[in-house]
């Protein structure tokens, strides 16, 4: 066959395949869903990656749909809420996240609806100096008490996000219940692709370490300040 003749027969192929003006609406949308799936492939960041899937999806949908393709409206029928789903979660961390930083909140809350509930009793260790830290906790009620400081924590606090960040990953500290509480709990995998997934939760996760690192060295400082001035006191 010549190529005159490969030529025509791909005309007279569109030609048919635009017959009608449905058939022009699904090819648009086949062209359009194909070009958002291309340029997804080069984006880094969630949320504009979670709506580009949003219409490649409504795209294929919408060519199956026109040109019943009983599978491809399956498929994408079930794909597109997720992406909407998953679009709209990341967003809504999103605002979480910059309503937190506008704030100064360092407390964490914004993690909440990622986290499922546990109560413990008075008493009871959530985790201990050397464990492997896998977890990270919001105090929600009660009163968490850090053995080897000897300090508390009331409620409203997020807290052992530091054992995500140290070099082996073990606890630092030991947290004890002094009162019954009731923990948010979030497992690591979770809080990793939240971290990489989203920029802007990524960057408070970061200025939370910093603001307790910050604390902590205080707290040092004061304590070899009071040591030093005890140590000088007897001479005087």
């Amino acid at each position: 066959m010549s190529a005159h003749s490969l030529f025509a027969s791909a005309i007279a192929g569109i030609n048919a395949a635009l017959a009608t003006p449905l058939d022009v609406v699904a090819a648009i949308a086949a062209v359009a869903a194909i070009g958002l799936v291309v340029v997804s492939s080069f984006v880094k960041t969630m949320i504009p990656l979670r709506w580009l899937a949003v219409g490649g999806s409504l795209g294929f949908l919408i060519y199956g749909a026109l040109h019943p393709a009983p599978i491809m409206i399956v498929l994408y029928g079930v794909l597109l809420p997720a992406h909407i789903y998953r679009a709209v979660e990341m967003m809504r961390l999103t605002r979480r996240v910059a309503a937190a930083a506008a704030a100064d909140d360092l407390s964490g809350v914004w993690l909440k609806p990622y986290m499922r509930a546990r109560r413990l009793k008075a008493g009871q260790v959530l985790f201990r100096k050397g464990d492997q830290g896998d977890q990270l906790y919001f105090l929600a009620d009660g009163q968490v008490e850090f053995v080897e400081i000897g300090e508390t924590m009331d409620a409203g606090r997020l807290f052992g996000e530091l054992a995500f960040f140290a070099p082996d990953g073990r606890r630092s500290l030991t947290a004890r219940c002094t009162t019954p509480c009731t923990v948010l709990c979030i497992d690591g995998t979770t809080f990793q692709q939240l971290y990489f997934q989203n920029p802007a939760f990524g960057f408070q996760v970061v200025t939370l370490v910093a603001g307790r690192l910050t604390a902590d060295l205080r707290r040092l400082n004061a304590e070899v300040a009071a040591a030093r001035a005890s140590s000088v006191a007897p001479s005087a």
